[in-house]
């Protein structure tokens, strides 16, 4: 089975035509985000039943049963973060949020958009000469999502004001 690359030219095959997406319009990969938070929730579940079930006269008192569930908080809190990229589309530019950083980018900002062969997300080539990393749309979910996704994102940046190197 033969893989196409979404770039400049090169739409994926049976894409929209340009302009199919409506705005707003958000891409999230749903399915690292549904396992980042059960795998969570399984953690703090699972420190908070061991904090209960610990034997006190093991030297466990409360101040450490509070750190085993305080534990289970950050390692929540570590799977929320895994799970937060996501690729927001409005009328004003493009919103991507990835683990730790959010970017707020106006339409003209984004040059191409690209998903090769190998990629495991969307990267943005920006005016600036700066690649940036979209992982809210990955190949997790499946190539044909991703190529799908990138296709209709590639297509609102030539519609609100993206330019591709090469183009009049």
């Amino acid at each position: 089975m033969e893989q196409t690359a979404v770039t400049g030219n090169n739409p994926a095959p049976g894409a929209h035509p340009p302009g199919a997406p409506g705005l707003p319009r958000t891409w999230y990969p749903s399915r690292s985000r549904l396992i980042t938070r059960v795998v969570g929730l399984v953690i703090l579940v699972g420190l908070t039943i061991l904090a209960v079930a610990l034997p006190e006269d093991g030297g466990w008192n409360l101040g450490s049963r509070a750190g085993v569930v305080l534990t289970g908080v950050f390692g929540l809190c570590f799977m929320l973060a895994l799970g937060r990229p996501k690729v927001v589309a409005t009328d004003e530019g493009v919103t991507v949020v990835n683990i730790l950083r959010v970017h707020h980018l106006s339409w003209p900002q984004i040059v191409r958009v690209q998903l090769r062969q190998g990629d495991p997300w969307v990267f943005l080539d920006l005016s600036d000469g700066e690649t940036l990393a979209a992982m809210g749309i990955q190949t997790s979910n499946g190539r044909d999502r991703a190529i799908k996704a990138a296709t209709e994102l590639r297509d609102l940046v030539d519609r609100f004001g993206g330019v591709e190197p090469g183009r009049n």
